[in-house]
């Protein structure tokens, strides 16, 4: 049971309340931003929570299980400082928010309603709907490591050591066309074969995109033209000479580990583990079922 403070305990249980929503958002990057579902600034704990974002609260969905306690906090892009342009590069992916319900008369009259992050957004053309998770999502997150045949280490980390700067991993490229929305031919990437940098990334030096990193999905290379397809559309539009830096990719099977990466010593999954079809498979004279142990 949440106790509530003496003055708010107070206010609430008069005939009439002056009572608003407050939410503050710390994003990974660490800029903090607050926002109010009232029609004018509020502030408090040196936070000013502007009311411009227009954000409105839907009910808190709970309950008396493990599951995630949610609340949807909807609003339009008409802010400064809520851009579909930072909500597409994940910027506001899993900020920290506190909900804070308060009287709009008297500030210091408030209370902590709970703790979360930012979840699933959903955009549209002019508004977007974010989902604030309560704490227990935690819970519900991989811990450990995962018995699997592929590796589970990220490439070029402590574990997996592949040194992603060295050159025969890395590629200095420039835009030549924008071929689709996330698709473009390139210059620079000549020495290298066709799907080198497929599952990889590719991080922006210069233009529109400059510092942001975008996962690779396609690289191929056809009569000598190369071309890139990114997983996911960028921020911004891809231009003609926009720069940037290609770094390998791993499908993280052990074949490629040995193959691309000379790096089997330090792969990190499970090559020879059962698959599922090994609670299938029966004894034959012929066919490779022979009874071998799997």
């Amino acid at each position: 049971m949440k106790s509530l403070p003496p003055a708010l305990s107070a206010h609430l249980a008069d005939g009439t309340t002056t009572l608003a929503w407050c939410w503050r958002i710390l994003r990974a990057d660490g800029t903090a931003f607050g926002f109010t579902d009232h029609d004018r600034a509020l502030a408090f704990d040196g936070t000013t929570f502007e009311p411009e974002s227009g954000l409105i609260a839907s009910e808190v969905r709970t309950g008396s299980d493990l599951s995630v306690d949610a609340q949807d906090a909807e609003g339009v892009l008409t802010s400064d400082r809520i851009t579909e342009t930072d909500i597409r590069d994940g910027l506001w992916d899993n900020a920290e928010v506190e909900v804070w319900r308060l009287n709009w008369q008297d500030p210091a009259q408030r209370t902590l309603l709970r703790r979360g992050s930012i979840g699933q957004i959903r955009r549209g053309r002019l508004a977007f709907v974010a989902e604030v998770r309560s704490m227990a999502h935690v819970l519900g997150q991989t811990v450990g490591r995962a018995f699997q045949a592929t590796c589970d280490a990220a490439l070029g980390d402590g574990r997996c050591r592949v040194a992603l700067e060295a050159p025969a991993f890395k590629g200095t490229g420039t835009v030549v066309d924008a071929v689709r929305d996330r698709a473009f031919t390139a210059s620079g990437l000549g020495a290298f074969a066709d799907g080198w940098f497929a599952g990889g990334t590719v991080t922006w030096t210069t233009g529109a995109n400059a510092g942001r990193v975008a996962e690779v999905m396609m690289h191929e290379v056809t009569g000598g033209v190369v071309q890139i397809t990114l997983l996911e559309l960028p921020g911004r539009p891809i231009s003609a000479a926009d720069g940037f830096v290609a770094r390998a990719g791993c499908d993280k099977r052990s074949e490629t580990c040995s193959a691309k990466f000379a790096n089997i010593a330090n792969f990190r999954g499970f090559p020879h583990i059962p698959g599922q079809d090994a609670i299938i498979r029966y004894a034959t004279k012929d066919g490779g079922h022979e009874g071998r142990v799997l």
